[in-house]
């Protein structure tokens, strides 16, 4: 990548959950953690913004959170993950334990819309959002849609994503 004019920015990640980026297996999950520990290196943000799903936002997190780089934790409510299984839920406090602020965005339990607020704080809050996005509609694809309709500045990483995959 080698893209200098990205250095020292507030970086949001909005990314697909497991079952789009080849399954649930710690094998993806390690490949997404490298994948992003390689683009940090490279991109060397200030800060990154992670919504904390699974899959994307987590490997994001928990990549940055390796480089020391500081994390904001944007939640969408309290509660995201008590749906998740067990081991999840506890993967998903280990990385939030880590991060360097928590916000969250909503208050209340579960609401579908909140989970595009949180995509539009994220957005709002940053200058540059990393996409790990294949096309197709979903929450991934409404933040895009988004950042684009505030003209916010984005880099696509699923090319990047499928060369590393295969």
């Amino acid at each position: 990548m080698g893209k200098e004019i990205y250095r020292n920015r507030v970086i949001a990640i909005t990314g697909h959950r497991p079952d789009k980026l080849g399954g649930y297996s710690e094998d993806i999950y390690r490949r997404l953690v490298e994948m992003y520990v390689h683009v940090f290196k490279d991109l060397r943000p200030a800060r990154v913004i992670s919504g904390m799903a699974l899959g994307a936002d987590q490997a994001a997190a928990e990549a940055a959170i390796s480089l020391e780089i500081p994390v904001i934790a944007a939640v969408p409510f309290e509660g995201q993950e008590s749906r998740w299984p067990e081991m999840s839920q506890i993967q998903y406090h280990n990385i939030l334990d880590r991060c360097s602020e928590v916000v969250v965005v909503c208050d209340g339990g579960f609401a579908g819309w909140k989970m595009q607020k949180r995509n539009e704080w994220m957005v709002d809050h940053s200058e540059l959002l990393l996409t790990l996005w294949n096309g197709t509609p979903g929450g991934t694809g409404n933040c895009v849609e988004y950042a684009k309709k505030v003209k916010k500045e984005m880099l696509h990483l699923w090319v990047f994503w499928k060369e590393r995959t295969y």
